[in-house]
Order: C-alpha cells, then sequence, then structure tokens
C-alpha cells in the first residue's frame, strides 16, 4: 500500500502517481479515484469533518483513496456546499439538509463514475451526521466507517469552542483580534443553521442503521466514542471497535500534522474485508471523465490536473468578462490545502476574477490532493524540489495563454514565491506576505524549526504580561526549555542587527545576507515588480531586518520593491482588514502587469 508501507517500491519504479480525477456535481468539486486494477463491486465515500479538522485530514484522505484504489476500491471525496473549493449557496438552508444534499449527489456521481451500485462510507467528525443520515435515504451500504465520530453535537460545540481559543493563542492574536462570532474555528465560521442543528444532534438515539458492518475508531480519554459503540452494537448485526491511533497529531496542526499509520491499515483492511468481489471493469476511465467549470458571481472554476504524468491538482479561476490582468498563481502555505488558511485562497481568487484577473491555486506535490514526487523528500517545505511544481505550473499558464504571471505565497508560500521568482523569468511579479525567510540551508531540519519556531521579541513580550500565559507556564503546559531557546534566537538575531557595521569583521554572520541579498538583485535587474507584505511584529520582519537594516533602508536600492507593514494582524492575516490589504496589493499587482 503506497501511504504504509510501499512508498519505497513506488520510489524505486520512478513511478509518478497521477492525481485524483476531479470532476463538479451539484455546485461543487469531487475528487474520484478509480480502481488502479479490476473494480470490486464496492466504491468508498469519503465524508468529511468540518472546517479546521478537514484541513488537518485531507491529506490523510487522499493516502487511503489512494491505497483503496491499489486493491481494486474505487472512491469520492468531495466540499459540502460552502465549503473548500465549492460554490457558497445563495441560501445556507436548514441545518444539515443542504450538506446532506451535497453528498447525496456526490453518492450518485461515486456510482456513476466507478460503476457500482454499493458503497462504504467512511466518515470523521461532523462527517458522522452525514453518514448517518444518507444510510437511511439510500439503498446497498455495506458498511459505515465511524473515525472520531460527533456523538454529541452539543459537547462537539463545546470542544470546538476550546479548539479555537488554543488556535487563535498558538497564532498570537490578541483578544480583540479574535474571531468570535458564532461558531469560528481557524477564520472558519460554521453557518448558524448548522451549528443550531449540531446542538440537536446525539448519535445515541440512533433507532436503526441501515448497514450491515460499522466500524468504530474511538479516541482515549473520550467515553463517548465507545459508548456510541456499544451502542451500535445493538443496531448492525458486524461491529469492530479499535483505537484511532495518532489522531491527536492528526489534528492539531496540518503544518506538523503526523500521517496516522497504523490507523490507515486499520482502516484500509477493514473496508478490503467487507468490499463486494472483484468484477468485469464498468467504471468511467479517469482520461474520459470531465470536470465542467463551476460558475459563480463575475467568476467561473475549472478543477483541473497537470504536470508529468497529471501529477498536481489545481483550481483555474478565471473572469466571466474580459480578462484585463496577469496570471495569478496562488501557492500553498506549508501543507495546507490549495483553498487556503479560513478560505483565503478561495476568496482571494474569485474577488480577483470579478476585477478581470484569473488565478491558479493548487498543491504541491505531497501537499493536499497532490500526491508526492517519487525520490523528493517527505519534508518538502524550504525544498528546492518545490521549484519544480511551480515550473510545471506555469507551463499550463503558459501553455493556456494566461502569461503574464506572478506568484503570491504566504509565510512558505511567501518563500516559494521569492525563490520560484528567482528561478524562472516567466514570474514578472511576486507578492509575499509573512514569509519567514528568503533562504534556506536545506541541511537544516525544516520540522524542528516549524515545532519551535521562535516569535517576534515583541510578541514574547506581550504574551509574558498576559496572566493566563504566566498560568500555563508555571503549570507546566509551556515547555519553557523551548520558550527560553526561542528567546534566546530571538534576542541574538536583534544583536546582530543592531550591530550591522559589524558584519564586514564576521563573514559567518553575513553568509546568510549573501543568498537573499542576491536573490533580490537578479530580480530588481529583471525589472521584477516586488511587493512585500509582514504584520508588524511577525518574526519574518525581524529577518527582514537582518537583511535590510532595522528600518528596511537597504530596500531602497531596489526600487521596484513595496514594503507594507500591518499595524495589528497575526502571522495568518486573521483580522479581514488584514486580509483586505493582502487583497488589495495582489489586485494592484496583477492589473499593473496587465498593463506592462
Amino acid at each position: 500500500m503506497a501511504g504504509w508501507g510501499a512508498a519505497g517500491d513506488q520510489s524505486e519504479t520512478k513511478d509518478i502517481r497521477s492525481a485524483a480525477t476531479p470532476v463538479t456535481f451539484a455546485g461543487t468539486v469531487g475528487l474520484f479515484m478509480a480502481a488502479a486494477k479490476p473494480s470490486m463491486g464496492t466504491a468508498v465515500l469519503f465524508l468529511s469533518p468540518w472546517g479546521f479538522e478537514e484541513m488537518c485530514v485531507r491529506k490523510f484522505w487522499r493516502i487511503l483513496a489512494e491505497d483503496l484504489a491499489d486493491l481494486g476500491i474505487a472512491s469520492l471525496r468531495f466540499d459540502y456546499a460552502g465549503t473548500g473549493d465549492a460554490l457558497d449557496p445563495a441560501d445556507e438552508g436548514e441545518g444539515l439538509t443542504l450538506w446532506e444534499e451535497t453528498a447525496l449527489a456526490a453518492a450518485a456521481e461515486l456510482k456513476s463514475l466507478s460503476g457500482c451500485d454499493r458503497l462504504i462510507l467512511i466518515n470523521q467528525g461532523l462527517g458522522s451526521a452525514i453518514a448517518a443520515r444518507l444510510a437511511e435515504r439510500l439503498t446497498g451500504i455495506d458498511g459505515i466507517a465511524f473515525l472520531a465520530p460527533v456523538v454529541s453535537g452539543r459537547a462537539h460545540l463545546r470542544e470546538l469552542t476550546v479548539w479555537s481559543k488554543m488556535i487563535d493563542e498558538s497564532m498570537g492574536l490578541a483578544e480583540a483580534q479574535r474571531q468570535t462570532e458564532g461558531v469560528t474555528v481557524a477564520s472558519l465560521r460554521m453557518p448558524d443553521t448548522v451549528a443550531d442543528a449540531v446542538k440537536k444532534l446525539n448519535l445515541m438515539s440512533l433507532a436503526g442503521l441501515a448497514a450491515p458492518n460499522c466500524l468504530v475508531l474511538t479516541r482515549p480519554n473520550r467515553p463517548g466514542d465507545t459508548d456510541f459503540a456499544r451502542h451500535l452494537d445493538t443496531l448492525a448485526p458486524n461491529v469492530v471497535q479499535a483505537t484511532y491511533e495518532g489522531y491527536d497529531e492528526l489534528v492539531s496542526n496540518p503544518t506538523i500534522a503526523v500521517m496516522p499509520t497504523a490507523t490507515g491499515r486499520t482502516i484500509v483492511g477493514w473496508t478490503r474485508s467487507i468490499a463486494g468481489p472483484s468484477r468485469p471493469a464498468a467504471s468511467i476511465s479517469s482520461e474520459t471523465a470531465s470536470a465542467a467549470p463551476l460558475a459563480g458571481d463575475g467568476f467561473r472554476e475549472t478543477p483541473l490536473r497537470f504536470g508529468k504524468g497529471l501529477r498536481l491538482f489545481g483550481i483555474l479561476c478565471e473572469p466571466e468578462g474580459k480578462r484585463t490582468g496577469a496570471t495569478a498563481l496562488l501557492l500553498t502555505t506549508a501543507y495546507d490545502r490549495n483553498a487556503g488558511w479560513g478560505r483565503m485562497s478561495v476568496t482571494m481568487a474569485r474577488a480577483l476574477a470579478r476585477d478581470g484577473i484569473a488565478s491558479l491555486r493548487f498543491d504541491t506535490a505531497n501537499v493536499g490532493d497532490s500526491p508526492p514526487l517519487p525520490g523528493a523528500p517527505e519534508q518538502v517545505l524550504y525544498s528546492s524540489k518545490q521549484y519544480r511544481d511551480v515550473a510545471e505550473a506555469l507551463d499550463l499558464l503558459e501553455a493556456r495563454k494566461l502569461l503574464p504571471a506572478f506568484t503570491v505565497g504566504r509565510c512558505s508560500g511567501g518563500y516559494l514565491a521569492f525563490q520560484a521568482a528567482v528561478h524562472d523569468i516567466r514570474c514578472k511579479g511576486l507578492v509575499t506576505a509573512n514569509p519567514y525567510s528568503f533562504s534556506w540551508d536545506e541541511s537544516r531540519s525544516v520540522d524542528e524549526a516549524l515545532r519551535f519556531a521562535p516569535r517576534s521579541l515583541e510578541t514574547y513580550g506581550r504574551k509574558f504580561l498576559q496572566v493566563e500565559t504566566l498560568k500555563r507556564l508555571l503549570g507546566g503546559q509551556i515547555d519553557a526549555k523551548s520558550a527560553l531557546r526561542n528567546l534566546a534566537t530571538v534576542l541574538g538575531r536583534r544583536a546582530v542587527r543592531s550591530g550591522r557595521r559589524l558584519l564586514g569583521f564576521f563573514p559567518f554572520l553575513a553568509g546568510a545576507q549573501g543568498p537573499v541579498v542576491n536573490g533580490f538583485r537578479t530580480l530588481s535587474k529583471r525589472r521584477v515588480d516586488m511587493s512585500l507584505i509582514y504584520s508588524a511584529h511577525d518574526i519574518g520582519l525581524d529577518h527582514l531586518r537582518e537583511q535590510f537594516g532595522q528600518d528596511a533602508c537597504g530596500l531602497k536600492q531596489f526600487p521596484d520593491i513595496r514594503l507594507t507593514i500591518i499595524p495589528e494582524a497575526d502571522h495568518n492575516l486573521t483580522p479581514p482588514s488584514a486580509r483586505s490589504i493582502y487583497l488589495s496589493e495582489v489586485k494592484k499587482m496583477g492589473l499593473r502587469l496587465g498593463k506592462a
């Protein structure tokens, strides 16, 4: 199985795995994974959790789908209405009805594409409620896998409240900057009608379940999961209960998420054990399946595969009317799916299209829905291997006559935007927001840097003065050693910056400056349009000052650079005003380059 042990074999043969085939239906985007060998008589429909949890499991879903395909089991994963890459509905509807209708349409699409008339439903989180409802309305459900199910809606909403605060705290958000209206987690707000319906959910009240086989993966210290498994024992003849190993590591943060290998094997093994026998293939091949554009307010979006072996998945967003600007290449941040943190990339792409600017947002290899590139390292962030992904995205734009183009990215995406512009002359501009750095020593551990990334000195000072932070420090909830190490790192860099006049005498301190300044010089010689955006207390701004001085006066030697400092914003640009500034800079560049 590719995801759980056979990746080495795939690398040895240098076979490039294609991304799943994108399809559109019911105002949403689906990803169909055809069986890689004679199809079994059963296909799998993935029913995702909501919000931040969905972002975390996105890559996990893709790996499961690939491994199932290798066993002859086709599958479909999709976005509920108003989430991910789906269109935003004009009417949110009542409760979970709209999401349920999307799921029903997905089930019909999967049966048509796979040629299978029987389904297995694999769900997580809120997807459990959708699965239970589908089982009442569909025939031919062979089994349902409940992964960390939402048994009590009230308990889940309380958990989301805690989750939201933890995420905001980890980003260094001040209380005034937090989005606390309704149910909001990681800049994603649950529709009020959905939240009202979730509050009333209670899977313990299920009186029947039209599926003979069930798998329940329970979380440690969650007795409600175990109680639900026992309840299913009274409703279905064959119920398997197992531990969801690696759950916490999976859903803590998509940037540092660890794929739950043992759990993956459990799910795949159970699915294989209840799937129908192989039969002559009646499915539509990946080559003939197609995705019609989704039309929205002033834009049309086409999900597509591109690159060598069709290995990359992305969404091309184009204006309904005449194209008047250069094309924006929206790069992913860390391991966030291409829709972006809080759907930031979706919102940006559609707003740009209304102003005549096309865009392509896509998952780089081993991120979200794009499979890994054989031979590439498991950790792809800050790797030169990602330059190839951007180059193949530019190939697509060039083939579709959508040049000139410019790169756009936040954090690690900002780093990639800069490096891609340096390496590819087709990049005529770049917009970076809070890039951690513009140069990376690939001998340095990215994993360690991500887990113990320092913040700015101002952020440390503000947080230390908070009573809650002191309580957590004294209670052992904060890693004091890591905090002190990070603080020392920041103070050291501040000292180096203050003594920049001594750099000429200490070449080992100036060494890191060379690649960055040389990169800016290369871009300046090519007259590449550059816009740098930073939150006022972002650690990336400290790194910029290391290169160009405390007030960044060294940037004056590059006339094509604009520097924008956002006074009240976090690293992820959570406040709407910060996102508005980001969008404005991208829009202005697109229109400028479109006239060039």
